[in-house]
């Protein structure tokens, strides 16, 4: 018998909890993402708790993009339209190409749970020096969403006609 996970591409990646509340004990986005990623096959290397800063969040995810590690960086919180969320800010000056249809897609997926509230959502993602960014909002059950409907399938090499796996830095192994 066939073992399915030979067919998968192992990818390492960096979960990123953008909050100035949450911490170790009660991120239970970090906590889900964590659990799915692995659950997936890839390995979580970095995990990390970031007060919503732009130049805090800018320097982590610039440092994730220059290591030769990190693949995929998964970003939770920071994506609203309340005047402290800055996530959209700090990140996108660093995208190499913004992966536009990620935002539409998780807003369409997002408008069946949340109805109107969804056009409050800055969901967005971008390729940087060959490591996939995904941000989405830091709820646990939108980072479900994102990671169920959306980003799972495009971490897999498996995944038809299209997936970021080819796209992203090979890593000895």
């Amino acid at each position: 018998m066939e073992n399915p996970q030979a067919k998968t591409s192992s990818l390492n990646v960096a979960v990123l909890t953008i909050s100035n509340h949450r911490n170790d004990k009660n991120d239970t986005s970090g906590d889900y993402l964590q659990q799915a990623v692995e659950g997936a096959g890839h390995h979580v290397v970095e995990r990390t708790i970031c007060p919503d800063n732009r130049y805090a969040i800018r320097a982590i995810v610039s440092q994730a993009i220059a290591s030769q590690h990190i693949q995929v960086v998964l970003i939770n919180g920071g994506t609203g339209f309340h005047e402290q969320n800055a996530t959209p800010e700090a990140i996108i000056p660093l995208f190499d190409k913004e992966i536009t249809g990620f935002g539409e897609l998780f807003r369409m997926f997002s408008f069946e749970q949340i109805q109107q509230a969804t056009l409050q959502s800055r969901a967005v993602a971008g390729l940087a020096n060959h490591t996939v960014i995904f941000a989405f909002p830091g709820s646990t059950s939108a980072c479900e969403l994102a990671w169920d409907q959306i980003i799972e399938a495009q971490l897999d090499i498996n995944t038809k006609p299209c997936n970021f796996v080819s796209q992203l830095k090979k890593i000895a192994k």
